[in-house]
């Protein structure tokens, strides 16, 4: 059985195909179009996914889009009849959109699509709720979905069994926890549903000295909900997040691109606290109402990794599974593993969860970009490759990595990377000023082979898709200055041999030559565009930068 997930009219569009209960193929419209974050009908990543299926349109089961528009419009006018008259502008401005993107949906699907079959919409948080529990290891979870808002929940607490997932509690709109985050983010200067993480790194510089205040913006119950304090924000009628009452609360905000002052950063640091404490009093409402020792996580606040550890480390559940696509690209996932098991019933499978779904490219394909490009390229086997490669990052050279299979999610988790030396303590900063262009006091993320995790970090069990924070253990900071965060943390990613043995072979043969198993893992892109796909946006962004080599399948480039 062949099923189609959709996600797309709000951030992220991306398709995703399951079959027999298995995603086989899935990727984020944006890799496809080059405009981050695209949220326009994903063409080219349904093409994708129907290609490497081997499949057309017709041949399709099932296609499933991951919400209910119309209940999401049924939210906008309630909410502009709550808010009338302040709410008018921003309704007449969204209104026609709604009414045009989202009943629209089955009719633009069937016909781009020229499909005839089983159309179906699936609830937002259940289809994040399908997309961490159907491809975790356990056969039961409480699962706890947190991000903005979907069609009326901010956040959904569920049981997991087997095929079947059941829906236990929600909170609804406008309190929303991700919601809150974005706002201080707005408030902050920054990008709302971009700049979240950015915030995440700047938290580590300051202290919660604005605890309180922060405190004030919503009332927390002992069951773990919670209801913002409304006077406070104004994304419900216009399109500023935040009202007047929280900038006398906190003082001016800060000017996009703005300088980033110490008030700043204990701003930051003060949400990333609240942010925590709230999910943990959401994590124990889970276990409370679900009896059960595993847990799942997805939604855009599950990317929060510092926040994830901490949930880890309060010990509320034994296992924590994290879908690596916690964002509305992964909610594709969910919708269709949703109808693909609880619907008809495909059997579950229980191995570890494969990430890269994207698209591969052919030796003869990737020498198509080569040769016409004018660049120096030799071809090496996988051992020599590695050598190589480890031999030059040794000598602080930055490499662009382009190798096989294409990760799902936000995350380069060695596909689609630039690598580079974590024991040269100017390393993050080369990486900023040659190739990255990002702020200084975000954090570079380690890659280390599973077997040397421990040693390095203080991690329970494995951390294949950057998704938490451990701290670097006592000594080793000073080996790996430049994946060590200010606070001590790295965001790290365990490499196993099983699943991703070329790339663990390379930081192994780094390791043999340097006695560091561990490598700088940053995604292959520049500020402010998606990490590259094909063989010619590797290239592009190659010679649009200072990276010193390309790796590109058996290929490594240079440009002398």
């Amino acid at each position: 059985m062949n099923i189609l997930g959709l996600s797309y009219n709000y951030h992220d569009a991306a398709a995703c195909l399951v079959r027999n209960g298995v995603p086989v193929a899935a990727a984020a419209e944006e890799r496809f179009s080059r405009r981050k974050h695209d949220a326009r009908f994903p063409a080219g990543a349904i093409a994708y996914c129907l290609a490497a299926a081997g499949l057309q349109a017709a041949a399709l089961d099932a296609v499933v889009f991951y919400e209910k528009p119309a209940r999401k419009l049924e939210r906008l006018l309630q909410t502009a009849k709550a808010f009338a008259p302040h709410s008018t502008a921003l309704v007449a401005e969204q209104f026609p959109r709604l009414i045009r993107q989202g009943l629209n949906v089955e009719a633009e699907i069937r016909e781009r699509l020229g499909y005839t079959g089983e159309l179906l919409f699936c609830e937002h948080h259940l289809s994040h709720a399908a997309s961490a529990f159907y491809v975790s290891p356990f056969k039961e979870a409480a699962i706890l979905t947190v991000d903005g808002v979907g069609e009326w929940a901010s956040c959904g607490i569920y049981a997991g069994s087997g095929n079947s997932i059941t829906p236990l509690r929600e909170l609804h709109y406008p309190h929303s926890l991700g919601l809150l985050y974005s706002t201080i983010t707005a408030y902050l200067g920054f990008a709302v549903n971009d700049d979240e993480y950015k915030v995440m790194g700047l938290a580590s510089y300051g202290r919660p000295h604005f605890t309180r205040e922060i405190e004030l913006l919503l009332q927390q119950a002992e069951d773990g909900s919670f209801a913002l304090n409304l006077p406070f924000f104004s994304f419900m009628q216009e399109r500023r997040m935040y009202s007047d009452k929280l900038v006398e609360l906190l003082g001016p905000p800060r000017r996009r691109e703005g300088p980033v002052e110490a008030r700043h950063q204990d701003i930051a640091a003060s949400l990333q606290a609240v942010t925590e404490n709230v999910m943990r009093r959401l994590a124990r409402a889970a276990h409370a109402a679900t009896g059960q020792n595993n847990l799942c996580l997805a939604g855009g606040v599950a990317y929060n990794c510092v926040a994830n550890a901490k949930l880890q480390q309060a010990g509320i559940f034994e296992r924590i599974f994290i879908q690596p696509a916690a964002g509305d690209d992964g909610a594709a996932m969910g919708a269709a593993l949703w109808a693909s098991h609880q619907l008809h019933n495909a059997p579950r499978t229980y191995g570890a969860h494969d990430t890269l779904l994207g698209p591969e490219f052919t030796e003869t394909e990737i020498l198509a970009e080569l040769e016409p490009s004018g660049l120096t390229y030799t071809r090496y086997d996988d051992d020599a490759l590695c050598a190589r490669v480890a031999a030059l990052i040794a000598a602080d050279m930055v490499i662009g990595w382009c190798q096989g299979r294409m990760e799902f999610g936000p995350r380069a988790l060695g596909a689609r990377s630039i690598l580079a030396n974590p024991r040269n303590p100017e390393m993050k900063d080369i990486l900023n000023a040659r190739v990255k262009f990002r702020e200084e006091f975000r954090p570079f993320a380690p890659a280390v082979t599973e077997a040397a995790a421990a040693d390095y970090f203080e991690l329970e069990g494995i951390s294949p898709f950057m998704l938490v924070t451990p701290r670097v253990r006592p000594g080793r900071a000073a080996e790996i200055p430049s994946v060590t965060h200010v606070d001590g943390t790295a965001r790290v990613q365990t490499v196993s041999p099983v699943h991703q043995p070329l790339f663990h072979k390379l930081i192994a043969a780094f390791g043999a030559l340097t006695g560091t198993p561990v490598l700088i893992n940053t995604s292959f892109n520049i500020r402010g565009e998606p990490i590259v796909c094909t063989p010619g946006d590797a290239l592009r962004c190659f010679m649009g930068t200072d990276i010193d080599f390309l790796a590109i399948g058996p290929y490594l480039v240079s440009k002398v």
